[in-house]
């Protein structure tokens, strides 16, 4: 890779990490030399897995991977939806555990997109300058390694329950009631 990257884009070393998911990594790594700026798609499932999420929902994931958490893997935007990197298994795994009985309180997650073995995703182009319209894509978190950290499913449901924990307001106050008949009391004699 050229050293045309930008502190926002993907290092060499990220890009031959992402690079090394495709069947031909070198030929990839040659466009990217030519083409910074150009996404790509990528097959899941050997290098990677990628959960994709609502931007919002995947924006209160990412704080609470990175407020109460281990932090985050490589982290993409596409077409108004987040796409968390996630350690290959991770499709396969994830839907089952947010499906057990235990967790219960899953209703607020909205659905998460699992791409696995067999699957391919689009990942922004290396250079961080975000793809035009319509899918304005671009790395929130870069890969800058050969080796990223990548979360298993149960840090990410663990992420997940608490993203959906925050979301909702709790109050020990039951609702208003509108149709209530209210009186000014202040004035009593």
């Amino acid at each position: 890779m050229s050293s045309c990257l930008d502190a926002t884009g993907v290092t060499p070393d990220g890009a031959a990490w992402l690079a090394s998911a495709g069947t031909y990594p070198r030929t990839t790594l040659a466009f990217w030399e030519e083409r910074p700026d150009a996404p790509v798609v990528l097959p899941c499932g050997t290098v990677f897995d990628v959960v994709s999420t609502p931007a919002m929902f995947g924006r209160r994931m990412l704080d609470r991977l990175w407020d109460d958490g281990p932090g985050s893997s490589p982290v993409a935007v596409f077409r108004g939806r987040m796409l968390l990197f996630a350690g290959p298994g991770t499709a396969q795994r994830l839907p089952s555990l947010l499906g057990w009985e235990e967790f219960g309180r899953t209703e607020n997650i909205p659905p998460l997109l699992c791409h696995g073995n067999g699957d391919a995703v689009t990942v922004p182009a290396p250079s961080g300058a975000p793809a035009p319209a319509p899918s304005g894509s671009r790395w929130l978190v870069a890969p800058d390694t050969r080796h990223p950290w990548l979360p298993g499913p149960e840090i990410l449901l663990w992420a997940a329950v608490r993203a959906a924990r925050a979301a909702v307001r709790i109050s020990i106050f039951p609702p208003a009631d509108h149709d209530a008949k209210v009186y000014d009391v202040s004035r009593r004699r």
